[in-house]
């Protein structure tokens, strides 16, 4: 079975300005490569022979970057949004998805299997697959929880939480498209609470590698740093 894949890089980039006044943020430098070269890349080593961008943003800028792909051995074509359909609204503007696709973000550093999540969705069936990674917040003040009375009942000094949260990688069936509208906005969560609601079967597959979305100036900044110590994790050669 050949593999396809869609990267989303149509986003403005907002949280790493001013950076992405210059550049999209899929064509940030991280270490001698875009972050998006990296994707590109790594899917390539997977086995994807095609991958279809869904860009706005800056378009013209990685289109002529990346052209047909044919510099990293695999087919590279695009689907151009005209105004902003959110996460999940740009895949409608494609229309051969094959049976079974994969959909990430364009910002995403990891050094996820994105050959093996494709194998175990189409072997599992699930409508919708989610690479999810583990993440711990800590709350910075002492929390207060009370009574109906304004009573103190009990205290938690800096409390850590634990959540489960997606990596912005999915495996995708064809027919989840039937829930996203034509030509309008909507999200990742539209799409999560409507699959729910329709009491379609989506699976978590949780990944305890390394994973981080370069969205913030912080994280975009770690990813420098990180990618350059751990390169072979990420890239062969």
């Amino acid at each position: 079975m050949s593999r396809r894949a869609v990267i989303l890089a149509g986003g403005t980039g907002t949280r790493l300005r001013p950076y992405t006044v210059v550049l999209p943020k899929p064509l940030m430098p991280i270490g001698e490569f875009p972050i998006l070269e990296v994707i590109v890349r790594q899917l390539a080593r997977c086995g994807f022979s095609r991958i279809t961008m869904a860009v706005n943003h800056q378009a013209e800028l990685i289109t002529a970057f990346f052209q047909d792909g044919g510099k990293w051995g695999l087919q590279i074509d695009y689907s151009l949004e005209h105004k902003p359909l959110g996460t999940m609204g740009p895949l409608r503007l494609i229309g051969d998805l094959p049976e079974h696709f994969l959909v990430m973000n364009g910002d995403v550093l990891t050094d996820l299997d994105f050959g093996k999540l494709f194998d175990d969705h189409v072997a599992s069936g699930p409508v919708f697959t989610i690479s999810s990674s583990r993440r711990e917040e800590i709350i910075d003040f002492g929390v207060l929880e009370t009574d109906n009375a304004g009573r103190l009942v009990d205290f938690r000094e800096k409390p850590r939480s634990q959540y489960e949260v997606s990596m912005g990688v999915y495996m995708l069936s064809a027919r989840v498209l039937d829930y996203i509208p034509r030509e309008r906005l909507y999200g990742f969560d539209n799409l999560m609470l409507d699959l729910v609601a329709a009491g379609e079967t989506v699976a978590v597959r949780s990944f305890g590698g390394y994973w981080l979305d370069i969205g913030r100036p912080d994280d975009y900044a770690r990813a420098i740093d990180e990618f350059t110590a751990m390169r072979g994790r990420f890239l062969d050669g």
